[in-house]
């Protein structure tokens, strides 16, 4: 079977007679049995998958298949799916189905996509490395000694390892693009509000985004511009129309490109991804766009309001699994308290426990202003400091991590460096703009190293387009070194 880069291949093979949808399902049912090793998947709809691949060639025969026909997409463990399992990585929704399906799913289905399966995350989506879900670490499938990143883990070695084509991840400070950039693919977090998170299971719901993993640009787009816009179920998704995204990929003009310095002269960041930046920047000047380092006085601020913010929506979001309702309930309970205390206790892993404690501490009322009242301050000053940023430049550029992909077991025992992978793309979900994770070279031991766009707010269609170019520049860089 080819190792195809987009749909648009998929879909010319089977419209030459070369390729049906069940031949692909079926290719990568064996290749998921083949390195279930690397834990990507919780759960496999291998009969589903290949009735909807039967139903769908068939439509394509009658000339009646969605723009989606031949995708075949795996979806991170936190989006319902009508009927099947979804329990974010946790026991505390062991055997829990979803009793509707989330509106970024249907909205794929209705144009023929093809769902194989749910993915590997971790729990409850908090975490940089997907070592923190309740079915075991995720391994990334260019050295399995080392983590995929996360928290959309198992979504991002999926489409790394040809586990399917695409996967949907869901983005709170990063989790759909440091996996992207530890594996080598493409991720893509939208504007807030652009897509609904009807049907996503919340972790911090003022940040999460829900978002596609792909090989290429193009898939990126015409992914996200079947999943956007407006939707009765969420009242914070925008009503604004949604471009034609895959139809707007040509732009080549030139561009005002901004950069913080010390993401190319800091000594934290590891020599190689410094170097591939200020490569990558170098090309963008000798290609004729204005290139210039800035200054970002609120920068230094953005991790401490992230962690104190997103920790304060999770304590509250998570109130709601408490053992009453849904999920896991204690056995050993005697009474009502006992029955909340025993069932969060068993069922949140250490560092769900972790968020929830520290986010009850800053909303507690001897701390709310000294904490997470300033917490909100400071994101409209950051927010009001980008908006000024977006008026002098198109776009912003920066690494996407700090290292490349990292040994597994080496940062579990110190929360604040594994905190620390989200230096770089917490930014965009503070200020609610898109941002897109794209490959930018590999390491001297092989390992995938990404570059991050962040865009202005609802500056998607500029973002793809230029990321689609900026892909293409760096393919030719690594093709002539």
């Amino acid at each position: 079977m080819k190792d195809y880069l987009t749909l648009a291949e998929i879909q010319k093979d089977i419209r030459e007679g070369d390729l049906t949808c069940v031949k692909l399902v079926s290719h990568y049912l064996h290749q998921i049995e083949s390195k279930a090793h690397l834990n990507a998947f919780v759960e496999v709809y291998q009969q589903e998958a290949l009735q909807k691949a039967a139903t769908v060639d068939e439509k394509i025969r009658e000339g009646t298949a969605g723009k989606l026909a031949g995708l075949i997409v795996g979806l991170k463990d936190v989006l319902s799916h009508t009927g099947h399992g979804v329990q974010a990585g946790s026991k505390i929704l062991h055997a829990y189905k979803a009793p509707f399906t989330a509106t970024a799913v249907q909205r794929l289905l209705d144009e023929d996509a093809i769902v194989i399966g749910r993915q590997n995350c971790d729990e409850f989506a908090m975490g940089s490395s997907n070592e923190n879900s309740s079915f075991g670490p995720v391994l990334n499938a260019q050295d399995i000694t080392k983590v995929p990143g996360g928290s959309s883990g198992g979504s991002a070695v999926a489409v790394q390892a040809g586990l399917c084509h695409a996967s949907l991840g869901s983005d709170t400070g990063g989790s759909v693009r440091q996996p992207a950039a530890f594996c080598g693919v493409v991720g893509t977090k939208p504007s807030y509000g652009r897509v609904s998170r009807w049907g996503l299971i919340a972790y911090a719901s003022s940040f999460d985004c829900i978002g596609p993993i792909t090989k290429s640009v193009e898939d990126a787009a015409l992914i996200l511009e079947v999943m956007a816009g407006a939707d009765e179920f969420d009242s914070t998704v925008s009503s604004r129309n949604v471009p034609a995204y895959s139809g707007l990929l040509g732009s080549e003009r030139k561009v005002r490109i901004g950069y913080i310095a010390e993401s190319i002269e800091n000594e934290s960041i590891a020599p190689e991804i410094r170097q591939r930046t200020k490569e990558v920047l170098e090309r963008l000047m000798e290609e004729g766009h204005v290139v210039e380092a800035v200054q970002m006085h609120t920068l230094a601020h953005l991790l401490p309001t992230y962690y104190i913010l997103t920790t304060a929506e999770a304590s509250s979001n998570l109130s709601r699994f408490d053992g009453v309702r849904y999920g896991h309930r204690s056995n050993e309970a005697v009474d009502l308290e006992s029955l909340y205390k025993k069932s969060r206790t068993e069922g949140f892993g250490d560092e769900v426990r972790r968020r929830i404690l520290l986010g009850t501490f800053v909303l507690s009322a001897n701390y709310y202003d000294a904490y997470y009242t300033k917490a909100q301050r400071v994101r409209s000053l950051v927010r009001a400091e980008t908006e000024k940023f977006f008026e002098n430049y198109d776009f912003f550029i920066s690494p996407v991590t700090p290292t490349t992909a990292f040994t597994i077991g080496e940062k579990t025992e110190d929360p604040l460096q594994m905190y620390l992978a989200d230096i770089f793309t917490v930014h965009a979900n503070v200020v609610g703009c898109p941002a897109i994770s794209i490959p930018n070279g590999t390491d001297r031991d092989g390992m995938p190293i990404g570059i991050q766009i962040m865009a202005p707010y609802f500056g998607e269609s500029d973002m793809l387009s230029f990321a689609r170019q900026l892909q293409r520049l760096i393919g030719e860089s690594l093709a002539m070194s």
